[in-house]
């Protein structure tokens, strides 16, 4: 139990300091395509009838959460995100540990973040990239939402299944060399990921007029985000957690001075 705690305890901070940096790559790298997406927006969208009532335009024109808000937001929202998924990291951490066949916590911590990395983050990107302001019908956006939410479960369980594959051919053949482990868990995953890209609808809703440059730009810089956060959680949480599980109190020779 101890040790469990003390996982979550750094799983969290890790998550934090992820988060923060995050936030601060989006913040750097996305904001601008964000408030250039925001501008093609305002600049087509319909001039709004004229009221008489001052109160009733200014509501109209005025939107809920400004923009300095939303960038101040940021921050708060990377950082409790990040802090969420290192909890939840440290609690996968703890559950897969030992089926990770390594020896070293440093090196399961780095494979299951890139484990998370593909099942949650690529997979459904390379079918639902993510959209800048202007983009998406919002009479989709259930559609949309849940058909991404069914890719990120099939990522992870593409990501399973490779696993599942590359060890049933260690254990189906005697000494298989590394290629055939690679291949058959490489074949596994990506049938699963094919098959949910077949069967999951397409979306396309980006108007003809709109810059393919900056679409790809706020994407690049959406995914940029991800990999930051995963890549420094996946590092912060294995430096600390292979301090942790570092044992404490090993008896060494007397000539070196009993216990270190």
């Amino acid at each position: 139990m101890r040790t469990f705690s003390s996982l979550l305890v750094r799983g969290l901070i890790a998550g934090l300091f992820a988060g923060l940096l995050a936030g601060t790559f989006a913040y750097v790298m996305g904001e601008p395509h964000i408030d250039a997406a925001i501008a093609i927006e305002e600049a087509g969208a319909p001039t709004h009838t004229h009221s008489d009532d001052p109160a009733a335009t200014e509501a109209e024109e005025e939107p809920l959460v400004s923009r300095n808000g939303q960038r101040a937001g940021l921050f708060l929202a990377t950082s409790l995100y990040g802090v969420a998924l290192g909890g939840i990291f440290a609690v996968a951490f703890t559950l897969l540990r030992r089926r990770l066949r390594t020896t070293s916590d440093s090196y399961a911590a780095l494979g299951l973040a890139a484990a998370g990395f593909i099942g949650i983050v690529l997979v459904p990107f390379l079918k639902y990239p993510a959209n800048p302001p202007a983009v998406g019908d919002p009479e989709t956006i259930t559609k949309r939402t849940i058909s991404y939410l069914l890719l990120l479960v099939i990522g992870l369980l593409a990501v399973w299944a490779g696993v599942a594959a590359a060890r049933w051919a260690e254990a189906r053949f005697t000494e298989p060399p590394a290629w055939v482990r690679l291949a058959f868990g490489t074949a596994a995953f990506a049938v699963t990921v094919i098959a949910a890209y077949l069967i999951l609808p397409a979306v396309n809703e980006v108007p003809g007029t709109f810059p393919a440059t900056l679409l790809w730009q706020f994407r690049l810089s959406a995914l940029g985000t991800q990999t930051v956060l995963w890549l420094l959680l996946g590092f912060a949480f294995a430096g600390l957690a292979d301090r942790r599980l570092k044992p404490v109190g090993t008896v060494v020779p007397a000539a070196t001075g009993g216990v270190a």
